[in-house]
């Protein structure tokens, strides 16, 4: 059994279809990159896994459950999303990093917190920093930590590198590699021929909302 099912799913806007009757298996473990021309519809679609928006038409199944009788808060706990864009939220990364514990009532696991930091190649002392002293690629890793802190099962990644340095690229890379070999599920879009082939188990292209190749890579 798939652990993310899509079947036929579509989602329209204003009578403009977005995704067009697309149907995908992702297994436990696997690592599936997306790729496509920009406006193709890759972002919706990973909006459409996480639950962040509802399809038109068509059935998302977790576990082998209607994504419509799980209780979104209880999904999202279990699937963490990293948008292309880093949003940190309040002032601060401290208020960031705990924000997990505190909408599940728990004190903070600081052994936790400082294995996450050094994991993503950041100095621990980055919790008393504002967020406006952050750079990009800094952001984008405070951003990583803050998904990870419960070890969500399934990772779904929107070109979280596309607009690092090589340096907190491959940092990233590294680190995103590494959760897949410990069992973690990864989608991720990516506009990086490299990237898409280096790691993953499968791609998918998708063209005007379409899921227009499939290709199985290792």
């Amino acid at each position: 059994m798939a652990l993310l099912e899509l079947s036929n799913i579509s989602y329209v806007v204003k009578e403009k279809s977005i995704i067009r009757d697309v149907s995908l298996s992702v297994h436990e473990g696997e690592y599936l990159t997306v790729v496509g021309p920009s406006g193709s519809g890759k972002s919706t679609l990973l909006k459409l896994c996480s639950d962040l928006i509802s399809p038109t038409s068509g059935i998302i199944t977790y576990n082998g459950r209607d994504l419509t009788t799980i209780d979104p808060e209880s999904y999202r706990k279990e699937v963490g999303y990293c948008f292309q864009r880093p949003y940190l939220f309040a002032k601060t990364v401290r208020r960031n990093i705990l924000f997990p514990y505190d909408i599940r009532g728990m004190e903070p696991d600081m052994i936790r917190i400082k294995y996450l930091f050094d994991l993503l190649h950041m100095p621990i002392e980055y919790l008393e920093r504002h967020n406006d002293e952050l750079s990009g690629g800094e952001m984008q890793r405070i951003c990583l930590i803050r998904s990870l802190i419960f070890e969500p099962k399934v990772l779904l990644l929107d070109e979280v590198t596309s607009a690092l340095d090589a340096v907190n690229t491959a940092i990233v890379e590294q680190v995103i590699g590494e959760l897949h070999k410990n069992g973690m599920t990864i989608i991720a879009i990516t506009h990086s021929e490299e990237q898409s082939l280096r790691k993953a188990n499968r791609r998918i292209t998708i063209v005007d909302g379409s899921l227009a190749k499939e290709e199985v890579l290792r």
